[in-house]
């Protein structure tokens, strides 16, 4: 408390008063954000070869004394990721310490100062730089080789199956995994405009310039074929993200999945999903891995495609604000422990 003064200096002693009590209240915020934003893990920088360019990483491992550990080995999603995703993959990463297992990440090519460009690469590509990363890991002392696994969101879902027929994986993680990029395509268009409250006007004419796209895809129409379909009406659309699009529109998972059979699988679905269709990624993944017993579904009815909580996703200043001072109440409730708990299964 501020002793009593005289009346002619109480002004001075009021907003000194107010300054202190303003900077331990930012002194004590900031202390939290920091200790929320630390995790129980080690982390490293690490530099991978492939294909004449290098992969830049980031290995988290656990504090637990071990000398060898498990390792998940993450496949990001669509766009241009880091390592870290922004730290948003930090409190995934700490889940995955706290079973036992060590987490591998890089950035995407272009991404970071990281060589190369995303934008140029197909399913195939991405399966490839993986599969390098995985036989990277394994000739380190410090990872057990038999106990390699994959986690991938959204976009991996085509690219998991295709590292799995690559080199042998002890598990999947799969997030909100498509299965086809046009039925993907489609279900995320209208799930959007119902979203947005479109009229059926409005409806109709995104449905045929999406139509249209689709021919000009089918027929590999270059950019500028492109933009004059559209009369320069692009939607964001660039000449290096349609040429990316060009090159993986035909991506379907369903034979791919073949490849997981008899590999330990936990698919993850979110209950307000925009982007995926989950229950034709259930159905696909049941029809294909179901007869191998290997597979667990967890549903997060109050998730969104990230699995974060829809709650929290909808406010831009929510989100903002959890992320700073509770990142791990981002996820989904039981998100991170179902995840836990499925590596522990899979051997600590």
């Amino acid at each position: 408390m501020c002793p009593k003064t005289r009346p002619r200096r109480r002004g001075l002693r009021v907003a000194v008063c107010s300054l202190v009590t303003v900077l331990v209240l930012a002194a004590g915020l900031t202390g939290v954000v920091l200790w929320q934003n630390s995790y129980d893990m080690d982390q490293q920088r690490v530099s991978i070869r492939h294909g004449g360019h290098t992969l830049n990483g980031v290995l988290a491992t656990p504090r637990d004394g071990r000398e060898r550990h498990g390792l998940v080995v993450y496949v990001h999603g669509d766009g241009p990721v880091d390592a870290t995703h922004e730290d948003g993959y930090q409190p995934l990463w700490e889940a995955n310490a706290h079973a036992g297992y060590a987490t591998l990440s890089w950035d995407k090519p272009g991404v970071a100062g990281a060589p190369g460009d995303w934008l140029d690469q197909s399913m195939d590509d991405r399966a490839d730089e993986a599969a390098a990363a995985i036989a990277w890991a394994r000739a380190r002392p410090d990872i057990d080789g038999d106990r390699i696994g994959l986690w991938g969101a959204s976009q991996a879902g085509w690219v998991l199956p295709k590292i799995a027929s690559r080199t042998s994986v002890r598990f999947v993680i799969a997030v909100s995994p498509a299965i086809n990029w046009l039925r993907q395509g489609r279900y995320n268009l209208l799930a959007e405009l119902r979203a947005d409250g479109a009229s059926a006007a409005r409806t109709r004419a995104a449905i045929a310039r999406s139509d249209t796209t689709r021919r000009l895809l089918e027929r590999h129409a270059t950019f500028e074929e492109y933009e004059k379909a559209t009369r320069g009406d692009t939607d964001g659309m660039t000449a290096d993200r349609w040429g990316f699009v060009a090159r993986n529109h035909t991506a379907d998972a369903t034979h791919d999945l073949r490849a997981l059979r008899g590999i330990l699988v936990l698919l993850t679905l979110a209950g307000h999903d925009v982007n995926v269709d989950t229950a034709d990624t259930e159905r696909v993944y049941r029809e294909v891995l179901d007869p191998g017993g290997a597979l667990a579904v967890k549903h997060y009815p109050q998730a969104t495609h990230s699995l974060l909580r829809q709650s929290v996703e909808q406010s831009e200043a929510r989100t903002v604000l959890t992320a700073l001072f509770s990142p791990r109440s981002l996820f989904a409730d039981g998100f991170l422990d179902d995840q836990r708990q499925f590596l522990k299964d899979a051997g600590p």
